[in-house]
């Protein structure tokens, strides 16, 4: 089972969630309280289940928020972004050299986030 891994930073608090194989799959950005922190948790939870909207084809169907946008980076490989339903986004993914990887991890979200405790690490 997966886990949200809330940390510490010098300028903030941040979440990482993790898989069950303890690989991160999304990241949070850094919030000024831990309970903004928290609820940006809960935001992933809620919106986890959004469509996926494919910004790599040509003439991509805009979907409604909570989504996950499909794009690629400036160095030309995919990453996801996971947007709420007020368009914030609340996680990020890794960038991968393939675009099922990069599904591949959307699903993995779906799958841990909903269930997922959260879990204090220290910096």
């Amino acid at each position: 089972m997966g886990k949200f891994e809330v940390k510490e930073m010098k300028s903030g608090i941040k979440f990482n969630l993790k898989a069950g194989n303890g690989e991160i799959i999304a990241v949070s950005e850094i919030y000024t309280t831990e309970k903004a922190c928290m609820n940006g948790i809960e935001s992933v939870r809620k919106s986890c289940l959004g469509e996926i909207e494919d910004q790599t084809v040509e003439g991509f169907e805009v979907k409604k928020h909570p989504k996950f946008e499909v794009y690629k980076d400036k160095a030309g490989e995919f990453r996801f972004r996971l947007k709420a339903k007020n368009g914030e986004i609340v996680a990020t993914g890794e960038s991968y050299k393939a675009k099922a990887s990069c599904l591949k991890g959307i699903e993995s979200i779906r799958k841990n986030a909903p269930e997922a405790p959260v879990v204090k690490v220290e910096g």
